[in-house]
C-alpha cells in the first residue's frame, strides 16, 4: 500500500486555483536546510545492499506459491538440500517475448492515459528546492478505460481471452524485473546528466546509494510528464485490478491485486476449482477494493504524500512500484486463490469490522488534513475548532514559508495516525488467510517495519525543517503510531 506523510499545511496552498505546469522560483547559493540528507553514509551504503535481496524475496514468494503450497519453510528446506544451480533451474521463473512484447505495450499505452486524458489540476508540496509542481490527476478515468477496454476485447469481441494475463504472469513477472531494473538505470543516468530541477538533486558521492534512493526528487519529461508521479500509481496499482480480472487454471494464477472485478475473477476462479466461494475471498476483495477505489478517488491528495513530496526516485522506487508493489503486497489474495480459507461468521464479522475501522481512521485523519489545509487553519474537526502549531520553514531559494502542524482531530492522538490505520487494514487482510502458513503474514510484518522506520525518518525530517515547533509538537502529541504503546 502506498502510505502518506507530511504533517505539514502549507499556508500558500489554494483550492481549485487553475495551476501552470511548474511553478518557478529564483535560484541562489542557499543551503537546503531540509530534505533528504545530501551525503552518503556507510549505512545509507548498507540499505543499497536491499537492491538483490529485495528481487531474491520476491523469486522466493514466487517459488512457494507455485511448487510448495505456499510455505515459504518447505521452499528454503529444498533450496538447502538441493544443488542450488540445479534448485535455480528447476524452479526459476522462465521469461518470454510475448510477455516482453505485452509489457511494453501495457506501459506505452498507460502512459499515453496519462499524458493525454484530462483531469483536475492539483498542487504538490512545496520542493526543498523552491518549486511547486502542478499534476494532471487523471488516474481514476485512465483505470476507467483501461478496464472497459479489457473487458470489452475480451467479453464482447473475444480478442482475448481474461485469463491472458495470468496465463503469462511467469513472463510478465520477469518482464517487470527488468523493466525495473532498466528504469533504475535511466534515472541514475538522467539526475546525474540532464536533471529536470538542478536544486532538488541530490549527490550523496556514492553511484551505489544513488542507484537505490535515487538522485532526482521529481523527475520530468519535459515539462508536465512526471516519471516518479506516474510510476507510483499507474503501471502497478491498475495492474493489480487487470491480474484480478483474470481467472484461469489453478496452477498459472499468480501475482493479483485488487478493485471491482476482481469480485468476478476470484470468485470465478475459486468457484471453478474449489467448486465454492469462501468468505476469506470476499472480505480480502472488500478491502482491497476500498483501498485502491480511495486512492484513486484522492489522487490530487497522494501529491502531498512522502512518496512524491520526499523520496528521490531511484531503485527503491522505479522497481519497488514496477515489480514490489504488485508481486508482495497482493500476498494474502495470491494466496487466498490458492488456498481457500474457511471463516465462521463471528471470524469473519470481526475481521471486515477491523479493516473498515483501520480504512475509516486512514481516510478521516487525511481529510482533516487537507481540510484544515484548505481552510487555512479556519476548520472544525470533531465539532470543535481545530488546533495546531503556526510554524516556518526555509527553502533552497532563501524564502521563508508558513505551515501548521495540526494537533487535533486523529492527529491529537498519535503523529502517524493515517499509518495505523494502514497497520489494522493490513493486518485484517493477512487474517483472512488464517494461520496455516506464514507467508501471507509476511505483509503485515512487513507493513510494522516498513512503517516504523519510515516514522523515525518522517519525524527526523521534520525535527530538521521546524525545529523547535516540532519539539513542541512532540511534546502535545505523545505517541507515535500506537497510542499507549509507541
Amino acid at each position: 500500500m502506498h502510505t502518506n506523510e507530511d504533517l505539514t499545511i502549507p499556508r500558500d496552498f489554494k483550492k481549485h486555483t487553475l495551476l501552470p505546469e511548474i511553478v518557478h522560483w529564483e535560484e541562489t547559493s542557499e543551503h537546503v536546510t531540509w530534505g533528504r540528507t545530501s551525503k552518503a553514509k556507510w549505512h545509507d551504503n548498507l540499505a543499497a545492499l536491499l537492491v538483490p535481496i529485495g528481487p531474491l524475496w520476491m523469486l522466493l514468494n514466487w517459488i512457494a506459491l507455485e511448487y510448495f503450497d505456499g510455505s515459504l519453510a518447505e521452499a528454503m528446506r529444498a533450496f538447502a538440500s538441493r544443488d542450488g544451480v540445479q534448485f535455480a533451474i528447476q524452479h526459476f521463473p522462465q521469461p518470454s517475448y510475448a510477455a516482453f512484447r505485452g509489457y511494453a505495450a501495457w506501459i506505452l499505452f498507460q502512459a499515453g492515459l496519462y499524458a493525454f486524458l484530462p483531469g483536475a489540476k492539483c498542487l504538490g508540496q512545496r520542493t526543498p528546492g523552491g518549486h511547486l509542481l502542478s499534476y494532471t490527476a487523471n488516474g481514476l478515468m485512465a483505470w476507467t478505460m483501461t478496464h472497459v477496454l479489457f473487458f470489452s476485447g475480451a467479453c464482447v469481441l473475444g480478442f482475448w481471452d481474461l485469463a491472458t494475463i495470468a496465463n503469462h504472469w511467469e513472463g510478465l513477472w520477469v518482464a517487470a524485473n527488468g523493466y525495473g531494473f532498466l528504469l533504475s538505470v535511466v534515472a541514475l543516468m538522467k539526475g546525474y546528466c540532464s536533471p529536470s530541477f538542478p536544486e532538488d538533486r541530490k549527490l550523496s558521492g556514492s553511484w551505489i546509494f544513488d542507484f537505490w534512493g535515487g538522485v532526482e526528487l521529481n523527475p520530468r519529461l519535459g515539462s508536465a510528464f512526471d516519471i516518479k508521479f506516474f510510476h507510483n500509481g499507474r503501471p502497478g496499482i491498475v495492474a493489480w485490478t487487470l491480474m484480478y480480472a483474470s481467472p484461469s487454471q489453478f496452477h498459472t494464477l499468480q501475482h493479483s491485486a485488487d478493485l471491482i472485478p476482481s469480485d468476478i475473477s476470484y470468485a470465478a476462479h475459486q468457484y471453478q476449482t474449489h467448486g465454492h466461494i469462501t468468505t476469506s475471498m470476499i472480505l480480502i476483495l472488500i478491502l482491497h477494493t476500498t483501498y485502491v477505489l480511495d486512492f484513486f478517488l484522492h489522487e490530487s491528495w497522494y501529491t502531498r504524500t512522502i512518496d512524491i513530496t520526499h523520496d528521490h526516485f531511484g531503485f527503491m522506487l522505479a522497481w519497488g512500484d514496477t515489480t514490489f508493489l504488485p508481486a508482495f503486497y497482493t500476498l494474502p489474495a495470491q494466496y487466498l486463490a490458492r488456498y481457500p480459507n474457511h471463516l465462521s461468521l463471528s471470524q469473519a464479522t470481526c475481521i471486515l469490522t477491523l479493516g473498515l475501522a483501520g480504512y475509516t481512521i486512514f481516510r478521516q485523519s487525511n481529510n482533516q488534513k487537507d481540510l484544515v489545509r484548505t481552510n487555512n487553519g479556519d476548520a472544525t474537526i470533531w465539532r470543535k475548532p481545530a488546533t495546531f502549531i503556526p510554524c516556518t520553514y526555509t527553502t533552497a531559494d532563501g524564502k521563508q514559508h508558513s505551515s501548521l502542524l495540526l494537533t487535533s482531530g486523529w492527529w491529537g492522538i498519535c503523529r502517524h495516525a493515517n499509518y495505523t490505520g494502514d497497520l489494522m487494514m493490513a493486518f485484517a487482510m493477512c487474517a483472512t488467510c488464517g494461520t496455516r502458513h506464514l507467508l501471507p503474514w509476511s505483509y503485515f510484518a512487513f507493513m510494522g517495519v516498513f512503517l516504523m522506520l519510515r516514522t523515525r525518518r518522517d519525524e527526523g525530517r521534520c525535527r530538521e525543517k521546524y525545529g523547535e515547533r516540532w519539539v513542541e509538537y512532540c511534546g502535545r502529541v505523545q505517541w507515535r503510531l500506537v497510542p499507549g504503546v509507541w
